[in-house]
């Protein structure tokens, strides 16, 4: 019996032990029920977690009081992170395009010094994945929860460099030289 509780002691301990994560509340509505008696009211919380090295995820929850339904949001978050590759640790490898609903956004990679160029919402999913430079655009719908979702919808479909060329049984140099080829061969000829 001791032992098993020992063994769960040290389970709590490894989830201390876990990496950190900032959490970012982005809206925070108050919703109501009507019924026989009048209305209750509670509170809706949308939450974004990252570690700010590369994952990312969103929550929500509800709750009668706001600090429980924040934390709900933030549990849910943790449990749904995504991976995103970034390029050299700050920015997005490609320009990408994501969809939820009538929520549109683009994000397009930008050069150091730019910073976050985004709106409410995507911003914070930018600041909690530890993206430092990127352009991005919403289009559509201004709904934050929309917003997001397109966001990490994008974020979803970028690929790095490296997974291009292992599925594609190349070694990386050769993907990436692809891209500076062309530039190259303009340059040759503009001096000809």
């Amino acid at each position: 019996m001791a032992e098993r509780e020992n063994r769960r002691g040290n389970r709590r301990d490894r989830e201390e032990q876990a990496p950190e994560f900032a959490d970012r509340l982005v809206a925070i509505n108050r919703v109501s029920k009507t019924t026989k008696g009048g209305k209750n009211f509670g509170f809706a919380a949308l939450v974004v977690v990252g570690d700010q090295k590369g994952r990312v995820g969103f929550g929500k929850g509800k709750a009668k009081e706001v600090p429980e339904a924040i934390r709900k949001a933030t549990e849910q978050a943790k449990r749904k992170m995504i991976r995103v590759p970034l390029k050299e640790g700050r920015t997005l490898h490609h320009d990408i395009e994501g969809r939820h609903g009538a929520g549109k956004v683009v994000m397009r990679t930008a050069p150091t010094g730019t910073g976050i160029i985004a709106g409410g919402p995507m911003r914070a999913v930018f600041e909690m994945l530890g993206v430092q430079d990127v352009v991005a655009k919403s289009i559509g719908s201004q709904n934050p929860y929309n917003m997001i979702r397109a966001t990490l919808d994008g974020l979803n479909k970028e690929t790095s460099p490296r997974a291009v060329a292992q599925r594609r049984g190349k070694k990386v140099a050769e993907i990436l030289r692809r891209d500076d080829a062309p530039a190259a061969e303009a340059s040759a000829d503009a001096g000809a």
